[in-house]
């Protein structure tokens, strides 16, 4: 009978869009390959946003299944529109499509992904889609398996591969597991190629873990075209003299967990990396350790590097490259620069020429802090810093950040401060804990930036906060260690940091008892200018937890309405003037993206969890939609103005 109902509505939504043309899609996750995030649509203003109600909501219905050890996380997916139905990835890695005038389920395909690996919990941020004729076909990376579906029926596409899937873990130069391999965010499709990215869970950190790759499969067969290595797998091979000793024979990780992006007309893909195995502790990699932590620009067709660009050499900060690069269109001092602009959890925003790897602006090598307790540690003596644009999240510790919410409390942050190692970005981590800010989630996180390609403007959520950056010996009780040094502590810092997630004997420790180390705000939406390489406006975000506002440290204080809220997630810019994004806590915020004044912000049935996307549908109604919630409690919600 859903079937049959949902057959009814699609053939309506199509009767529709018939007589009423002028639907706007949203094609891809980031609205375009370039990762713009950026939309005509133009009926949602300043002027009626605060209309807003919800149209519908769609749930995925996944339940923990405690007999095999799965329990679904946070729905972090954000749908794709085409031709009036929206394709979305579930965190069971279900793949659904829905009708965007009803929210009326169509189709579900289900990999049962549960049922091959369980460890590494369950995410997913979305699909990709490809075109040929009357060959419609939506492609999930789904942990070790990639697997085409027949948009229109939802059934998988048996002369893909094995029967509508191939293996994603072959063929990688070291032996590879479904337990060690993982996908999250969602293939580029450029012409008859779907390219993937890579995950090995971060808690892996041993030798001969497998590195990070991009591969290539054609979407017809599911053959592999091509595969690039971001560590280098011989001594031939380009970067490996910055892997000392020959540590690129045994060194893993550097993964393309993040989301890419695609310069379809040059056949240009933008990948950004991650950090080597281990996070936090290199002495067995000495060197700068390439491709790590950088940005490299492949020949989509062939794999091929055109350039790079690596931002944190010898990493041991875990500042990853995840946020998905943005390809724009930019005028600087006269001159029309086709650039790629990369947000990063350092606070930086680092702008190249897109075709030629040159700087927009100067990145200068300055000297860093490499004083270390930490054995067998040999730091990198400089690291690149940007002339332009300014950091948009604040960087480094020192007491003068201490909380100054009460007399009591700067007292309690100072002396917990001072068990610490502080001191600028860059600062090496050490054994009794270095306070690093920004977090190990940044800065900017997996949800990315926006461009508006009408004024020039890169919005970007920031996260202030500090992180316990502490190393200590290894135990040899954890079998997925086997470094001589990890993060890995048995008893953790003794503070309660904001943006980390402490344990609980971390929790108990801590006089503040949960209350942040530093002053708020905590998060801020940022405008940069990327014509003028400036910071245009720069606004707190969020209202912030509501156990730090009960705390009984704080009763009776009066509090910032906007002690800012800390999230992973990005934004979407539109024609009609406004920022929208959700916070991580149960709204969906719209601001105007002139000034940065917050106009609007609507309640949603769970905390947000996603970027949003909008659309108009064939009827010609403008709808916000963003997910929600984790588990069995999520949805996915539609806004819209009352028709």
């Amino acid at each position: 009978m859903k079937r049959i109902v949902a057959i009814i509505a699609l053939l309506s939504s199509v009767l529709i869009g018939a007589q009423q043309p002028g639907m706007i899609e949203w094609r891809y996750v980031g609205a375009d390959q370039a990762h713009t995030k950026y939309s005509v649509a133009d009926e949602i203003t300043a002027a009626n946003v605060h209309e807003l109600e919800i149209a519908w909501q769609w749930e995925p219905n996944e339940m923990p299944m405690p007999e095999i050890g799965a329990r679904p996380s946070s729905f972090q997916a954000t749908p794709i529109m085409l031709d009036n139905v929206l394709y979305i990835s579930t965190a069971y890695n279900r793949v659904a499509a829905i009708d965007a005038e009803t929210g009326a389920e169509l189709w579900v395909f289900d990999p049962k992904a549960y049922e091959r690996e369980t460890r590494h919990g369950f995410i997913h941020r979305g699909i990709a889609y490809w075109r040929d004729g009357d060959d419609f076909r939506i492609f999930i990376n789904s942990r070790d398996r990639l697997y085409a579906i027949d948009g229109d029926t939802g059934r998988a596409v048996e002369s893909f591969g094995e029967n509508g899937s191939v293996s994603v873990i072959d063929g990688h130069g070291r032996p590879v597991s479904s337990e060690e391999f993982d996908q999250r965010s969602p293939p580029v499709v450029f012409e008859d190629l779907v390219i993937i990215g890579s995950r090995v869970p971060d808690r892996v950190q041993r030798r001969f873990e497998p590195p990070g790759t991009v591969q290539a499969f054609d979407a017809r067969t599911g053959e592999r075209r091509w595969v690039f290595f971001t560590i280098p797998q011989s001594n031939d091979d380009f970067g490996a003299d910055t892997w000392e000793n020959e540590s690129w024979r045994y060194t893993g990780h550097a993964n393309v967990w993040g989301l890419m992006s695609l310069d379809d007309e040059r056949g240009l893909l933008y990948v950004p990396t991650s950090t080597p195995g281990g996070d936090y502790w290199g002495g067995h990699r000495p060197g700068a350790n390439l491709f790590a932590e950088s940005l490299v620009c492949l020949d989509a067709r062939t794999g091929e590097r055109q350039w790079h660009f690596q931002a944190v050499h010898h990493g041991v900060w875990d500042y990853d490259f995840n946020s998905p690069p943005n390809l724009v269109t930019i005028t600087v001092d006269g001159r029309e620069i086709d650039a790629v602009a990369e947000v990063s959890k350092q606070g930086f925003t680092y702008v190249f020429d897109r075709v030629t790897g040159e700087p927009v602006w100067p990145i200068e090598e300055r000297p860093v802090d490499t004083e270390t307790d930490v054995p067998g540690e040999v730091l990198y003596p400089t690291q690149p810093f940007p002339t332009k644009p300014p950091p948009f999240a604040k960087q480094g510790v020192s007491l003068d950040d201490a909380n100054d919410l009460t007399p009591e409390i700067h007292a309690l942050a100072v002396e917990e401060m001072r068990q610490f190692r502080l001191g600028p970005l860059f600062t090496p981590p050490s054994l009794r804990g270095t306070l690093m800010r920004p977090t190990v989630s940044g800065g900017a996180d997996w949800g990315g930036a926006a461009f508006d390609p009408e004024t020039g403007l890169l919005y970007v959520r920031s996260t202030e906060g500090t992180t316990t950056n502490q190393v200590c010996r290894n135990t040899g009780e954890d079998p997925a260690i086997d470094v001589d040094y990890s993060n890995n502590c048995p008893h953790g810092a003794a503070a309660m940091i904001f943006g980390n997630r402490p344990g609980a004997t971390e929790v108990a420790r801590s006089k503040l008892g949960g209350i942040p180390l530093i002053k708020p705000p905590y998060a801020y939406l940022v405008a940069i200018d990327l014509n003028a390489g400036e910071i245009a406006w720069k606004v707190p975000f969020g209202e912030g937890s509501r156990v730090l506002r009960n705390h009984p440290l704080l009763r009776g204080v009066e509090l910032p309405d906007r002690l800012g809220t800390f999230s992973h997630l990005g934004s979407l810019v539109t024609k009609g003037g406004l920022v929208f994004l959700g916070g991580g806590d149960p709204y969906l915020y719209a601001f105007d993206k002139a000034t940065g004044e917050e106009i609007s912000r609507v309640a949603t049935p769970f905390r947000t969890s996603s970027n949003p996307m909008t659309y108009r549908s064939r009827s010609g109604r403008q709808f916000v939609v963003i997910a929600t919630g984790a588990g069995p409690d999520a949805a996915l919600v539609a806004f819209a103005r009352p028709n």
